[in-house]
């Protein structure tokens, strides 16, 4: 099969689309959905200039997905004085697997020549996930203690950076799996704060509802949400990016991997499924937000000043029983 836009041979049919792609128009689409999103939402707003740049801190976890989006953007802004990259890495505790996939995210930050910071559970929380996941003093599975310090690292790290926005490699599917787990769970609430917190676009933005920005969190984007995570493999392999392929050893999130095999299923059958699970998905957190907007007001937590809803954030009451 040839491609659509050249005629070379075709390596990848997106039956969503319909196209036949090349490596080269295939990595150039990649990169054109990333460059849309960053305009679409908004990411650089027209007051960013050389004298006050924005800074986007990006989470690098050496795996392919935040690699490919540190390559799009690295390349694209190499140039531009209006923004600063930063990688922000964080090492769990997790022997051999964490220290692979950092040596790789070191080796694209050279690449790419970004400031590259790592932080650790051990220095910051005085925890290693290979004993959290051996002693497990409340009988959850990994995913859920490490979810909670990770999300708490990259904000604090990144608002100690001086953040202007966190930048996470969520792709297509990732998205997808977390808008229908919200919506099979019934929880409006966390879609409410989902699209304030990492899904609208920005003030300023040509069109479509925007987020509520507040002064005292550092707002995350995910400029890859367009793109179905074979996609992204295919990028990281033609471009021979440095990634780390292996699965954490520690993984175990049950109700996701349910969905996810749901998602293939429906995608299969119905090419196109994720893409509209995602568009929809924005536009009822959209009017979920406007709605739940007056009683999700944060106040800061008693022991490390993090935004929360409670006296004591999660982070802190997880780190208290461990």
């Amino acid at each position: 099969m040839a491609c659509d836009k050249c005629g070379a041979d075709a390596v990848y049919h997106a039956a969503y689309s319909g196209q036949h792609l090349c490596e080269s128009h295939l990595c150039r689409s990649v990169e054109t959905r990333v460059r849309r999103r960053v305009r679409e939402d908004n990411l650089l707003p027209d007051d960013a200039s050389p004298e006050d740049p924005e800074t986007w801190v990006l989470g690098l976890s050496g795996g392919k997905d935040s690699a490919v989006l540190a390559t799009v953007l690295g390349e694209t802004f190499a140039e531009d004085p209006r923004v600063e990259l930063v990688a922000l890495s964080i090492h769990e505790g997790i022997d051999g697997y964490r220290d692979e996939s950092l040596d790789a995210a070191d080796t694209l930050a050279e690449e790419l020549d970004i400031r590259h910071e790592v932080v650790t559970y051990d220095e910051e929380y005085d925890v290693r996930m290979d004993d959290v996941v051996e002693d497990d003093p409340l009988d959850m599975a990994a995913c859920a203690y490490c979810g909670v310090f990770r999300r708490d690292a990259l904000s604090r790290y990144a608002a100690e950076l001086g953040a202007d926005k966190l930048l996470t490699g969520h792709n297509l599917d990732d998205v997808a799996e977390t808008a229908l787990m919200n919506v099979l769970e019934g929880d409006v609430a966390q879609t409410a704060r989902n699209f304030d917190a990492s899904l609208g676009a920005f003030p300023g933005a040509p069109e479509g509802p925007v987020r509520e920005v507040r002064e005292d969190f550092v707002p995350r984007a995910k400029p890859l949400r367009d793109v179905p995570e074979k996609e992204v493999a295919l990028y990281a392999r033609f471009r021979d990016l440095p990634v780390h392929t292996a699965e954490c050893p520690h993984a175990e999130e049950a109700f996701r991997g349910e969905v996810q095999d749901l998602l293939l299923g429906l995608e299969e059958n119905h090419p196109g499924t994720r893409h509209s699970i995602v568009a929809g998905y924005e536009e009822l957190a959209g009017l979920a937000a406007n709605e739940h907007r007056d009683a999700a007001d944060l106040g800061e937590c008693e022991r490390c000043g993090g935004a929360t809803a409670r006296e004591v954030c999660r982070a802190c009451r997880l780190q208290e029983a461990l």
